[in-house]
């Protein structure tokens, strides 16, 4: 995996130590609990975005694009607002505007403090392989479209 961190993924770090997701719930656009877990079976690139965060606004359309890339396939892009809960029906509109990306919100900004290591700034992708383990985690933004990105999702999906 580290010999695939290089050009728009150079920022991609493999974890200490492999665990599995926190069990820290999120909500889904039905207001429904989810966790991480619930989409254990598939290679699940979970990515922490804000309204307010600049490099996540810029990053989205390439989430999207690797989304719509994958689709049919095992993989499932969970794109998670920690949007106070205020802001709400502006993540709802900004995440409809890049489908096939589903509305995820944590509004009270718990997840990325139950990740160990945690994860501190916005946007950060954790990849989770099949057996929900964590493969590793970029902190920052990123073309998520690139050829790059794609060559770490196709490895990770080959393991699982």
């Amino acid at each position: 995996m580290k010999a695939l961190a290089k050009g728009e993924m150079a920022k991609f770090a493999l974890p200490v130590q492999a665990a599995p997701p926190p069990a820290t719930s999120f909500v889904d656009a039905k207001g429904q609990t989810r966790r991480i877990a619930d989409f254990r079976g598939k290679v699940v690139v979970v990515n922490m975005w804000a309204t307010w965060c600049a490099p996540c606004i810029i990053e989205m359309p390439t989430l999207a694009k690797l989304a719509k890339n994958y689709e049919g396939q095992n993989v499932e892009v969970v794109a998670i607002s920690v949007d106070r809960p205020d802001d709400e029906a502006k993540a709802r509109m900004f995440i409809a505007k890049h489908a096939p990306l589903n509305f995820y919100h944590d509004p009270n900004m718990a997840l990325p403090f139950a990740f160990k290591p945690v994860a501190a700034g916005m946007p950060t992708t954790v990849i989770y392989g099949a057996d929900g383990v964590e493969r590793g985690r970029l902190a920052g933004g990123a073309d998520w479209s690139s050829k790059d990105a794609k060559a770490l999702i196709d490895k990770v999906l080959a393991e699982s």
